[in-house]
């Protein structure tokens, strides 16, 4: 939806069974434990798909199976991989990629909130390994996967963009289940040459707030039973 009108490195996924679950998600009569559900597995195709792009095969050492054949092993590279969830919710996509990638990775935090007045990004928690890659002796990696369901004015998710630049991640994917087409087209901006954005769907309009239109609503008080706090 709208693929034509985004940036080559803005990808929005047409699995029909994908579009049919961000419909359901964007019922304000979804449940918050169906909201996960669906956040899930919205994340979990997304994921797949945008993985089957950025990862190749290499040939391990032999195996056996247990019938005592032999066989050649396969891993996937890069295998030097971090999850990058923007808090709060992006914590409801952390599951459906961990299950996907075949090793455990390691899972950075970032927190950060949009000011409501100026709509700007402003961090307030970041547990990358040292911050940059200049004061740690973690290597940072080579694909970051930033899990973060709306993009709306495109602020926080280029502001998590440039914290990964900083640290020395040498790939970043960009997972979200909905964003504004101005938001994305910021986002694929910020660094086109080492950045893809995947998403389920567009939409076209934001609210004076800064919310997307149609939407689905505010993603971490529907994880989380927060709504009217």
């Amino acid at each position: 939806m709208f693929s034509t009108q985004l940036p080559p490195n803005v990808h929005v996924s047409t699995h029909p069974c994908l579009v049919a679950k961000l419909s359901q998600l964007r019922s304000k009569t979804t449940s918050t434990r169906d909201v996960k559900t669906l956040i899930h597995d919205i994340s979990l195709l997304l994921g797949s798909e945008a993985l089957a792009k950025a990862m190749t095969t290499t040939p391990g050492p032999q195996g056996e199976t247990p019938l005592g054949f032999t066989y050649e092993t396969t891993t996937a590279a890069p295998g030097n991989i971090s999850l990058i969830p923007i808090l709060r919710s992006g914590l409801g996509m952390v599951e459906a990629i961990q299950t996907i990638l075949p090793q455990p990775v390691p899972v950075h935090h970032l927190g950060l909130f949009r000011d409501p007045i100026a709509l700007a990004p402003v961090e307030y928690y970041n547990n990358l390994p040292n911050h940059l890659a200049s004061a740690s002796n973690e290597t940072p990696s080579d694909l970051a996967i930033i899990l973060d369901p709306i993009i709306a004015t495109g602020g926080t998710c280029a502001a998590a963009i440039q914290t990964l630049i900083e640290w020395g991640a040498k790939r970043v994917i960009v997972l979200s289940v909905l964003g504004a087409a101005d938001g994305v087209k910021k986002v694929a901006q910020e660094w086109p040459e080492g950045t893809d954005i995947w998403l389920a769907g567009v939409d076209q309009e934001l609210t004076d707030k800064g919310m997307l239109k149609p939407g689905l609503g505010d993603v971490g008080d529907r994880l989380f039973l927060t709504i009217g706090k």
